[in-house]
C-alpha cells in the first residue's frame, strides 16, 4: 500500500472525470433557454419513482434474462462499492487490516457483509457472462453491438476475479502455521486460499498487491470511461428519472405563446439540437442503447426506417461531435455542423413520419426516455415552418380547418349517423347528465357510425340523461397535433372549449380514445377542465350498477385489441374486457401481444390519414395477423380508428371471415329487444384501401 501512489491516482482520475463531466454539463445547458429553469415539484413522488425505476429496476425485468443479468451486476456494484471505499482507505493508511473491524470479517456485521459480497460477486460474473453470450453469440438486432460493451464486461469480470484473488491472498497471509482454513462467511476467498497456500509468502504478497491495484485502478478507469460511453447512464439515470414529466402519459407539452412566437419569428418546434430542452438532452445522455424501444416499435417491427433507439443515438452523436461549436469554444466553419437543421442533416424525414405516437417505445424504456415528444417537436418545425409533410395530411389539415373534420364532412352532415334514433341535441335541452362527444370517425365514417349508434341506444336503454353537440361539434385537433400542426390544434381546442364552456359542460363521454385523451389531458392546458369518460369505463359502470343487463347470448370467441391511446397512454385495460366477459356466450381470449405490450393498429400520429411509410408490410396487417392467430372468430376494439384499420387489414390480408366489432356493438346485440336494430353487420367490408 502506498499513500502517495493512491493519492496521485485519485487526484488524476477525479480531475479527468471532473473535466469530462464539466464538458457534458456545459453541453447540457445549451438547451432551449425558455425551458432551462426547472424547479422540481412533487419531490416525494419523484423520489419514489427514482427508487422504483432505478433501485427497483422495474422496467428491466420485462426482458427477463437480460433484466435479471442487469440486476445482478447493478446490485453487485452497489454492494462492492463499500469494498472499494475500504480498499482506497487502505491505500492511504498502509494497514492491510484496516476496515476488518467494520465490514471485512471478525464481527457479525462484517461476516454478513463478506457472505453477501461473495454472493454478488458470483451473480455479477454470471450477469457479465450472460451479456457476453448475448453480444457475441445471440447478437440480438435490437442491441448496439460494439467493442465498448465488450470492454465494460471484461472490466467487470476482471474486477470480480481481482476481488476474489485479493481475499484469497489475504486469507493465506493472515493464516497461522496450520495454514488457511475454510471460512463460510467468505467462501470464495477461503476456497481460493487453499491452492495459493503452497506459494512462497513473497509471491502471495505480490499477488495480493496486484489484485489490490487491479481493483482500485479499474474502478477509476471505469469512472472515466462513463462520460464517453452509453454507460454514462449510470450517472444520469437518477436525475433523468427524477426529472421525468409527471403529467399524463398522453399529454404533449404545448408551444406556449404560439401567436407571439409567430410574430417574433421564433422557431416553432425543434429545428436544431440546441432547441431541445435540457431534459431532452439528458435523455440523450441516458440512453443505454438496449434497443427495447425499437424492439417494440410497430414501425420498426414492420420494416420501416424508424428506430427510436437509433434516433436517440444519432442525435446524441451529433451533439457530441459538435460540442465545441455548441458551447462557444469554436465558431469557425470547421465546427458549424450544428447550425444545420436536424431534419434532414441528422434525421431522415421518413423516420419521423413512420411514428404512430403509440408510446410502445416509452412503455419499454428502462430509463424513461421521452421519445414521442421529441418526434412531434421535430414534426412541428417541418409542418409549421417548412411546410414539409406527407401530401395526404394536407387534405386532412385543410378539411379540419374548413369544416372541422379530417374526413371533409360538413357540420350539417354530422348527425347523419343518428337517423332513426332518439338523440337529444344539447342546444335543445338542459336536462343533461353527460355530454356524448361523438367524434369525427363515429359521426362520419360509414363503419364507425355503427359504434355511435350502439352507444346511443345503450345510453337510452340505461336511462342516462345525455345529449350531443350535433353540428356544433368539431374535431378535437388530435390528428393535427400529433402530425405537428400545433397551430391548427390550438385553434380547434380554443373553439371547442368556448362551445363546451358555453353549455357549462362538466362531464363528457366519448367512444374515441383519441378524443378521450385530448379532452381529458390536453384541453386543461387551454382552460378546458372536464370530467371525461371513455365508453368502455362508462358501459362497465352501467353494467355494474345494474342499469344495463346483458341477457341475449352472443356466441363468439373474442380477442380484444388494446387501443394505444386507451391502454398504454391512459391505463384502461380492464373495463373493456369486463364488458365483454359479462355478455353471455362470449369467450375472451388474449393475443400474445396484449395490454401494455399490445401492438398498435397503425392509425395514431396522423397515420390514419396517410399511407404507411415504406417497409415490409403494413402495421395494421401485422397486428391483424397476431389477433387472427388466437383462433378467435371476432376481433373487438374500443376505438373507431382501430376498428377501421383492422377491418381494412382483414380485407387486404384475405381474413374476411373474422368479424370486427366495437365492444358497444357486442353489448347492444346482447341487450337489444326483439325488433330493435342489431347494430353492426357480422359481414363488414372495407371502403378504404
Amino acid at each position: 500500500m502506498n499513500p502517495v501512489v493512491t493519492a496521485v491516482l485519485l487526484i488524476v482520475a477525479f480531475a479527468a472525470f471532473a473535466v469530462s463531466v464539466r464538458r457534458r454539463w456545459r453541453l447540457l445547458m445549451i438547451g432551449s433557454a425558455g425551458r432551462r429553469r426547472f424547479v422540481p415539484d412533487r419531490v416525494g413522488e419523484r423520489a419514489r419513482g427514482a427508487v422504483r425505476f432505478v433501485l427497483g429496476q422495474t422496467r428491466l425485468t420485462r426482458y427477463r434474462g437480460a433484466g435479471l443479468a442487469h440486476e445482478a451486476i447493478f446490485f453487485a456494484f452497489v454492494v462492492l462499492l463499500v469494498r472499494s471505499l475500504i480498499l482506497f482507505a487502505r491505500g492511504f493508511v498502509g494497514d492491510p487490516g484496516f476496515g476488518y473491524w467494520i465490514l471485512d470479517g471478525g464481527t457479525p456485521l462484517g461476516n454478513l457483509y463478506g457472505l453477501i459480497k461473495d454472493v454478488y460477486v458470483v451473480l455479477a460474473v454470471l450477469g457479465a457472462l450472460t451479456f457476453l453470450y448475448l453480444r457475441l453469440v445471440v447478437r440480438p438486432h435490437r442491441m448496439t453491438l460494439n467493442a465498448e460493451g465488450i470492454l465494460i464486461l471484461v472490466i467487470i469480470l476482471v474486477m470480480m476475479v481481482a476481488d476474489v484473488v485479493y481475499d484469497g491472498a489475504a486469507h493465506v497471509l493472515a493464516a497461522g502455521p496450520d495454514g488457511p482454513r475454510f471460512n463460510g462467511w467468505e467462501p470464495l476467498g477461503s476456497v481460493l486460499a487453499g491452492p495459493m497456500s503452497g506459494l512462497p509468502a513473497a509471491a502471495v504478497g505480490t499477488v495480493w498487491h496486484l489484485a489490490f491495484w487491479t481493483h482500485v485502478t479499474l474502478v477509476l478507469v471505469f469512472l472515466n470511461i462513463l462520460p464517453y460511453s452509453k454507460h454514462f447512464h449510470i450517472i444520469t439515470v437518477v436525475p433523468n428519472v427524477f426529472l421525468r414529466d409527471l403529467g399524463p402519459r398522453g399529454r404533449l407539452v404545448p408551444i406556449d405563446d404560439l401567436e407571439g412566437r409567430v410574430e417574433r419569428e421564433e422557431t416553432l418546434g425543434v429545428r436544431r439540437i440546441e432547441e431541445l430542452s435540457p431534459k431532452s438532452l439528458l435523455d440523450l445522455y441516458t440512453c443505454t442503447e438496449c434497443g427495447r424501444c425499437t424492439d417494440q416499435c410497430p414501425a420498426a417491427r414492420t420494416g420501416k426506417l424508424l428506430s427510436p433507439k437509433q434516433l436517440v443515438v444519432d442525435l446524441r452523436d451529433h451533439l457530441y461531435e459538435n460540442q465545441a461549436g455548441l458551447t462557444g469554444r469554436r465558431r469557425d466553419g470547421a465546427n458549424a455542423a450544428h447550425e444545420s437543421d436536424l431534419v434532414p442533416a441528422v434525421v431522415d424525414p421518413e423516420t419521423l413520419w413512420a411514428c404512430t405516437t403509440c408510446g410502445a417505445c416509452e412503455e419499454e424504456c428502462p430509463v424513461l426516455i421521452d421519445h414521442v415528444e421529441r418526434i412531434v417537436d421535430l414534426r412541428r418545425h417541418l409542418v409549421q415552418e417548412k411546410g414539409e409533410f406527407p401530401g395526404p395530411l394536407q387534405e386532412a389539415f385543410g378539411s379540419i380547418e374548413a369544416v372541422g373534420s379530417p374526413y371533409g364532412v360538413s357540420a350539417d352532415e354530422r348527425m347523419a349517423w343518428a337517423d332513426g334514433l332518439e338523440v337529444p341535441i344539447r342546444g335543445d335541452t338542459d336536462d343533461v347528465e353527460i355530454l356524448f362527444w361523438v367524434g369525427c370517425a363515429p359521426a362520419t365514417d360509414d363503419r364507425a357510425k355503427r359504434i355511435s349508434s350502439a352507444v346511443a341506444q345503450l345510453l337510452n336503454r340505461a336511462g342516462v340523461r345525455w345529449a350531443v353537440l350535433g353540428a356544433e361539434e368539431s374535431c378535437t385537433g388530435d390528428v393535427a397535433r400529433r402530425a405537428g400542426n400545433e397551430y391548427l390544434f390550438q385553434a380547434m381546442a380554443e373553439a371547442n372549449i368556448e362551445i363546451l364552456d358555453g353549455y357549462d359542460t362538466k362531464r363528457i363521454l366519448t367512444a374515441c380514445p383519441h378524443c378521450y385523451n385530448t379532452l381529458k389531458h390536453e384541453y386543461p392546458d387551454f382552460g378546458g377542465h372536464y370530467e371525461v369518460a371513455h365508453h368502455a369505463d362508462f358501459l362497465a359502470g352501467l353494467i355494474a350498477d345494474g342499469r344495463l343487463v346483458p341477457r341475449r347470448a352472443v356466441e363468439a370467441t373474442v380477442v380484444y385489441h388494446d387501443s394505444c391511446y386507451l391502454g398504454r397512454l391512459n391505463g384502461v385495460y380492464a373495463s373493456p374486457r369486463e364488458v365483454l366477459e359479462r355478455i353471455p356466450g362470449v369467450t375472451v381470449v388474449e393475443a400474445a401481444a396484449s395490454r401494455d405490450r399490445g401492438m398498435c393498429c397503425g392509425a395514431g400520429g396522423g397515420q390514419m390519414f396517410k399511407e404507411d411509410e415504406p417497409g415490409d408490410e403494413r402495421i395494421s396487417v401485422a397486428r391483424t395477423r397476431q389477433l387472427v392467430e388466437t383462433g378467435a372468430d371476432t376481433i373487438c376494439t374500443a376505438c373507431p380508428f382501430c376498428l377501421r384499420m383492422l377491418t381494412d387489414a382483414s380485407n387486404l390480408g384475405d381474413q374476411t371471415g373474422i368479424r370486427q366489432l366495437d365492444i358497444a356493438e357486442v353489448l347492444w346485440q346482447s341487450i337489444r329487444g326483439e325488433g330493435e336494430p342489431e347494430g353492426a353487420s357480422s359481414e363488414v367490408r372495407s371502403d378504404r384501401v
